[in-house]
């Protein structure tokens, strides 16, 4: 596990960026997703395979690493949650909203995992 700079209370500490960490990592904060990991993780590597290039491993480890980053960090997970919610909202400027502050939270959580 890496270290990282002090966002709160964090379920987990951030993991280093290798398939066996994220998925240790992601049963702890949302076990229920680990099927879908493993899922997008063998096409991953069959599109390397195919591609002949590691780009496709390298988006899939950034990805899980930036959705285990938020659902490590309740303050990332409760406004990622409250943004999602209000994505369809039918006062079109609550969705704008939503849209630019889940932008902000996938942002900040990429930026995050890049440290």
């Amino acid at each position: 596990m890496s270290t990282q700079a002090d966002h709160g209370h964090e379920l987990v500490p951030r993991p280093q960026h290798t398939p066996d960490a994220l998925r240790a990592a992601l049963a702890a904060v949302d076990p229920a997703r680990l099927e879908e990991m493993q899922a997008t993780k063998d096409d991953a590597f069959a599109k390397a395979v195919e591609w002949q290039s590691l780009s496709p491993v390298q988006s899939w480890v950034l990805s899980w690493a930036r959705d285990i980053e938020i659902a490590r960090r309740p303050d990332l997970s409760i406004r990622y949650a409250r943004a999602k919610g209000n994505l369809e909202h039918e006062d079109p400027a609550i969705a704008q909203e939503a849209l630019r502050e889940l932008s902000a939270v996938l942002g900040e959580a990429m930026n995050a995992v890049r440290e």
